[in-house]
């Protein structure tokens, strides 16, 4: 966690990277504590003008059957795959919305 709020202090400073940038937020975790760091990045955000979409939202729980990742930490559930492909394209959407671009423009990729 400390190099992602080393990161956000950081982009922070004058001017402000982040300012009405378009974020989505994952989390893997054992339990709780990944949706607890969420909401705390979403507050962390609201200071720094970032806009975060509301769903999908992502909570992978990393050491739950079946198995999320290889031995290597590349995630190999198909389920989660496909949950981050839908928050990529709604982060995608919501950028474009936030740029004045229609969501199906040549932009799109």
């Amino acid at each position: 966690m400390r190099p992602l709020k080393n990161a956000l202090d950081w982009g922070s400073r004058p001017p402000n990277c982040w300012a009405d940038r378009a974020a989505a937020i994952v989390s893997a975790s054992g339990g709780s504590g990944g949706s607890r760091s969420m909401y705390h990045i979403r507050q962390v955000g609201v200071f720094l003008d970032i806009h975060f979409i509301n769903k999908p939202e992502v909570f992978i729980k990393a050491h739950q059957p079946p198995k999320k990742f290889d031995s290597d930490g590349n995630l190999i559930d198909p389920e989660i795959k496909e949950e981050l492909k839908d928050m990529l394209l709604s982060l995608q959407a919501f950028a474009l919305r936030l740029q004045g671009k229609p969501a199906n423009s040549k932009h799109a990729a």
